[in-house]
């Protein structure tokens, strides 16, 4: 991947990261997603961030229309944001955002979890158009480069 689109998607996902935080930060845990999603929504237009709000995208199997699926967010036509609101993420809801990214043939997303008391996000990617620098960092095919955060700073990563 060309370094000035890695460094684009770099500073978006921390800006979604930073939006996300900040939602975190005056709503706490304990609401159902959808709330989430509406405040994101409210904080990611303040932050001047170009995004579709439950995008219906369709799912192809050999070349075949299967079905469709609302991704949550698609910010930038370049980032699939998946929202949970549930108190611990395990590797189902992980693998489900990898799956999104293959399904919609988008290289990179964002899992982010508002229901445990602090925020929770991965970073996920496609592993048909995983980049470079993660073979160069080592990580796996859809491997998440950041875990969690403890911080309320997106710039601490």
């Amino acid at each position: 991947m060309d370094k000035k689109i890695e460094d684009d998607i770099n500073r978006l996902t921390h800006k979604i990261i930073g939006c996300a935080m900040q939602v975190h930060r005056v709503l706490g845990n304990g609401f159902q997603e959808v709330i989430y999603q509406r405040a994101l929504a409210i904080e990611m237009n303040y932050s001047g961030l170009e995004f579709e709000r439950e995008k219906e995208m369709k799912i192809y199997y050999r070349d075949e229309e299967i079905g469709t699926r609302r991704v949550d967010f698609f910010v930038e036509s370049k980032v699939m944001v998946e929202l949970k609101a549930i108190e611990k993420l395990e590797d189902v809801h992980k693998a489900q955002a990898i799956n999104y990214c293959e399904a919609y043939n988008i290289a990179d997303g964002l899992l982010i979890n508002f229901g445990g008391k602090s925020l929770d996000f991965k970073r996920v990617y496609n592993k048909n158009l995983v980049n470079v620098s993660n073979k160069i960092s080592g990580l796996q095919d859809g491997q998440e480069n950041i875990t969690r955060s403890k911080s309320n700073n997106p710039e601490i990563l």
